[in-house]
């Protein structure tokens, strides 16, 4: 893929089904990454109705809800998801032994480590394993500061072609999606350790740092 100042052009305006079509064309090895959040059943039902057997990484990181696991239960049932779980080396309870509980944003060392950890490995892992040319992402601009900088189509890790079809999009025209096909929402309460706050990153989406050996 060439310039991507002139493919974000091209795709301007266009629809989500659209965009993950186009994404889906180009690749050989796909992936879609989900956190099984709110609005995360728009962007499953979207690709797995385009390719059922994408493969969907979820980098659970042992600190979600019990209604997000359920939820994520009913959608990889449901959608019939090629489900790939990566979890982190050490359990929840080692974690918060060793660091006394999740450390807070402002702690930025330690809440790094933290981050790397419970994310940021895992999801190395699941790059190895699966070696993806084209990464399927439900991020929204609105989202955060950083995402309103970003693009429909960049470049991820490993020189990855990701590509966000619901980029464009507000909260609220993805929720009329998902009404339009009946698709549940999940836990209101869904939290991410790794971003403790709404405003934050991940880690996955920001700029990217590999886990340091």
């Amino acid at each position: 893929m060439g310039d991507l100042h002139a493919v974000n052009i091209a795709l301007a305006g266009k629809k989500p089904e659209y965009i993950a079509a186009w994404a889906l064309e180009r690749a050989a090895r796909p992936m879609v990454t989900t956190s099984f959040g709110v609005h995360s059943a728009a962007m499953l039902y979207l690709a797995s109705r385009l390719r059922s057997d994408v493969p969907v990484v979820w980098v659970d990181t042992g600190f979600n809800t019990p209604d997000t696991y359920r939820h994520a239960e009913l959608l990889s049932r449901a959608l019939k998801l090629d489900l790939r779980v990566y979890a982190p080396d050490l359990t929840r309870a080692r974690l918060e032994a060793t660091l006394g509980g999740i450390p807070a944003p402002e702690d930025s060392t330690r809440h790094q480590t933290f981050s790397v950890d419970v994310k940021l490995r895992p999801f190395e892992r699941a790059l190895a394993e699966i070696k993806p040319d084209v990464w399927l992402t439900g991020i929204r601009a609105e989202e955060t500061n950083w995402r309103r900088q970003q693009a429909t189509v960049t470049r991820g890790p490993n020189g990855i072609l990701k590509v966000a079809p619901f980029f464009a999009v507000s909260e609220a025209e993805v929720e009329t999606y998902m009404r339009r096909y009946s698709l549940p929402s999940g836990d209101p309460l869904h939290y991410d350790p790794a971003k403790a706050q709404p405003h934050r990153e991940c880690g996955l989406h920001g700029r990217w740092n590999p886990a340091p050996a």
